[in-house]
């Protein structure tokens, strides 16, 4: 089904599973069709597979992944779910659920195998080119991350990746040649996925490349200092972003006619007591993790909290610096997954709580014995769906209802048969309950324009591996066959219960 036809048809759709029921109609009288994106996303790691031959550099990922016992099942992206290959299959898919959006990655390496220090790859262009035009082709709009995790390797080798301020360079120079390659079909860019969690993953612990880490924090063989480095890697993502946002918008963006941002992943934190301690530690978390990134972006400086208790460990802006970031963005973009509760490590007796670095906290999921909320098929993961609400309206109220996308949101499965796998009752459920919150905050007023399920396929989960899977639809890692679970049959029927619900909010105004 084509997505015009998908939401300019009137459809009347009587479903029921599992104990809740969602009855659909929709007319050529639904406006929030044309204005409010709903999607899959995915990233170029996680999809394409490596690829080598078309000219593409090798990638940090490329490098760390074949470097043992980094990834729990041993393997690697080199093939991932062959999406270069496939991308006109897996665009069909899209389609035939009527989405009007899809948000995927570019591989840094694969346009730039040698970052500024080397030519343009022409084959990478060539096949991004055409991935945009077949999903234009269908009515769904790109919506495209500059890095998510990955950057060439050579960057890492010359001169130490985002430690260096130099990226900052190499970043702008590759967001330029993507605006000025794909701008005129592209109107949504994020700059970066994440990016506190590159610094973190990357730079304190070292679960994520360049694997660095020291202290107490672990021994890696790469080195590092865990108490500083995240905080110089971050500031240099930050004014990497700036820079390329600059670019944009002094040179593309009257032109072409988009819009740039930033995603973040932002877990929901709920005070573990109502004590002022608790309350206090659980705004720490905030800073410490999203408002690290989108207060010096929006707001010009870090949060109150990091300056306090980090002092000289925080790199400081520039006047240029701060030129230069007040180019902003135009939305953030939201990845949410699950909810923690937060306790206070700073005044109270706390044992294996984050460090003095990190914000002085402890991350439980229980209290008096129960979890947060249901538990999901993977240890990390709890139903808990106010928390998309809590997050939204968070942002809007600190940063000023700034328009936001939902980039991410979705349920991880461990099921080992396939008719397990494909019968996804829980996803199906998750993705009914935070839909429902998510409405609910936009009814309250939050600016928020989109919303993709992560992800339209089963793929290479990073450190997992292929031992999770987050896809609507299931793959066959042997074969690579596709074959649709229940959540990508329900995602359509959720999609138009979603508009009117908000539409019936609209009429009553």
């Amino acid at each position: 089904m084509e997505p015009a036809v998908f939401w300019h048809t009137c459809l009347a759709i009587f479903i029921s599973f599992s104990g809740f029921m969602v009855s659909c109609h929709l007319t050529d009288q639904v406006s929030l069709s044309s204005n409010f994106l709903f999607g899959t996303a995915s990233s170029s790691y996680q999809y394409e597979g490596a690829f080598l031959s078309d000219g593409k550099g090798l990638s940090n990922w490329d490098v760390f992944t074949h470097e043992a016992g980094h990834v729990k099942d041993g393997s690697n992206g080199d093939v991932a779910v062959d999406h270069y290959h496939r991308y006109l299959e897996d665009i069909k898919l899209m389609a035939d659920m009527g989405v009007n959006s899809f948000r995927f990655s570019i591989s840094w390496a694969r346009i730039l195998p040698k970052g500024r220090f080397g030519k343009v790859n022409m084959a990478g262009i060539e096949y991004y080119s055409k991935l945009i035009d077949a999903l234009l082709l269908k009515g769904i709009q790109p919506f495209v991350t500059l890095t998510h995790y990955d950057i060439p390797q050579e960057l890492e080798d010359r001169y130490g990746g985002w430690l260096n301020s130099q990226i900052q360079y190499d970043f702008s120079y590759f967001a330029n040649i993507c605006f000025k390659y794909f701008g005129d079909r592209v109107k949504y860019w994020i700059t970066m996925n994440e990016a506190s969690f590159v610094a973190i993953s990357g730079y304190r612990d070292g679960s994520y490349p360049p694997a660095r880490c020291s202290g107490i924090f672990g021994n890696c063989s790469a080195g590092g200092d865990s108490e500083r480095e995240p905080f110089i890697a971050a500031h240099n993502m930050i004014l990497s972003h700036a820079a390329a946002v600059r670019i944009y918008r002094t040179r593309y963006q009257k032109c072409q006619g988009g819009m740039i941002g930033i995603t973040m992943g932002v877990e929901w934190y709920e005070p573990f007591s109502n004590s002022s301690e608790d309350i206090a530690a659980t705004q720490r978390a905030r800073s410490f993790y999203t408002n690290w990134f989108l207060d010096p972006i929006i707001l010009g400086r870090y949060p109150e909290e990091m300056v306090q208790i980090l002092g000289s460990n925080l790199p400081e802006f520039s006047v240029s610096d701060l030129r230069m970031l007040s180019y902003g963005l135009d939305f953030i973009g939201i990845n949410h997954y699950s909810a923690v509760y937060i306790k206070d490590c700073l005044y109270s007796a706390c044992e294996h709580g984050n460090s003095w670095s990190e914000g002085s906290y402890l991350t439980t999921t229980q209290r008096d014995g129960v979890y947060i909320g249901e538990p999901g098929e993977v240890d990390w993961q709890f139903v808990y769906p106010q928390g998309i609400e809590k997050v939204v309206m968070y942002i809007k109220d600190r940063f000023n209802n700034t328009p936001m996308f939902i980039t991410e949101n979705g349920f991880a499965g461990n099921s080992s048969s396939i008719e397990d796998a494909l019968n996804d009752v829980h996803r199906v459920k998750y993705m009914h309950s935070y839909l429902n919150s998510l409405a609910n905050a936009i009814r309250k007023g939050a600016d928020v324009r989109g919303y993709f399920a992560w992800s339209l396929l089963d793929n290479f989960e990073w450190l997992d591996g292929y031992t999770i899977r987050f896809g609507l639809y299931y793959v066959n890692y042997t074969n690579l066959q596709r074959t649709p679970k229940l959540s990508a049959t329900k995602y359509p029927e959720l999609m138009c219960n979603f508009h009117i619900e908000l539409e019936a909010h609209t009429a009553q105004k």
